[in-house]
């Protein structure tokens, strides 16, 4: 096989058209955009998708302290207002009465047991105590929170001890 025959064929193309040249551009750009928008996909669901497991396991945590010391509770006194928080639980173990009072301060859900305050909960939209005080011996909140507009919402239903 001789090469110098192949050089005397591309000495007569002296370069791109312009339509081959449009063509190109056009392939790139659709690449690019595709590659950009399946990067731009990946990252907002992932966000999304974190946000969702945020407010997930914040409403889980709220759920948990909740029905965990009203299990206990022999007298469970919601607030009067349209939320039923603050909400004091209290019951008497081996002649020492315990109290526990839950209150939503901003977006933080309050634990106060016998003057210790822990944070057991944060990005919490609302708390709702129904219906107030209890319905046949239940008591049942609702919980959510909303992470990144990530809304996650529970129903908990709990019965206390008899008293």
């Amino acid at each position: 096989m001789r090469l110098d025959r192949l050089g005397s064929i591309h000495q007569q193309q002296r370069g791109l058209t312009l339509v081959e040249l449009v063509v190109a551009i056009a392939l790139a750009g659709i690449l690019t955009a595709g590659i950009t928008m399946t990067f731009a996909h990946v990252f907002s669901g992932s966000t999304r998708t974190s946000n969702h497991m945020t407010a997930v396991r914040q409403v889980q945590s709220a759920g948990y302290w909740v029905s965990k010391d009203a299990l206990q509770a022999q007298n469970v006194t919601p607030d009067g207002g349209d939320s039923g928080f603050p909400l004091t639980l209290t019951w008497e173990w081996e002649g020492t009465t315990n109290e526990v009072r839950y209150e939503l301060q901003g977006t933080d859900l309050l634990r106060d047991y016998n003057g210790q305050g822990t944070v057991i909960a944060q990005l919490i939209e609302s708390i709702v105590v129904e219906p107030r005080p209890y319905n046949d011996g239940k008591l049942t909140f609702t919980v959510t929170a909303n992470v990144g507009g990530q809304i996650e919402t529970r129903v908990y239903e709990v019965e206390p001890r008899p008293g």
